[in-house]
């Protein structure tokens, strides 16, 4: 019903940038929080940034300053950009949303999830 796919992701030196780009498609009435989380090796999975529709954010006390959330309600796509990476920042990186879904002739509501894309910190 809906599917979320990101890109973006891949090796970059410590300091280094990274954008991640999340798209959702599929039979979509409403897009409302979408996220970007984070699931480092041996680790639980991580709320890293959350935009609502309204535009409020929350970041992570780890990413403060460094990273920042943005949407495209229209496209119904989020993005993440990454400054200042640090060899902590490594992990797999998933976008998820909170969507109204159409189902025939009504709703209902699903928390979905991409499939995860790599970000490794190394020099």
């Amino acid at each position: 019903q809906v599917q979320l796919v990101e890109s973006g992701g891949g090796l970059v030196q410590p300091g280094g940038s990274l954008r991640l780009s999340c798209a959702a498609s599929g039979d979509i009435h409403t897009m409302y929080d979408m996220a970007w989380y984070r699931q480092a090796p041996q680790k639980g999975r991580e709320l890293v940034a959350k935009m609502t529709r309204d535009a409020a954010t929350t970041y992570a006390d780890a990413v403060k300053g460094r990273f920042i959330i943005s949407r495209d309600i229209n496209r119904n796509t989020a993005a993440l950009e990454m400054n200042g990476l640090r060899p902590e920042d490594t992990a797999v990186y998933y976008c998820n949303a909170d969507v109204l879904v159409q189902v025939g002739p009504g709703h209902r509501q699903v928390n979905a999830w991409g499939q995860g894309t790599q970000v490794t910190v190394s020099s």
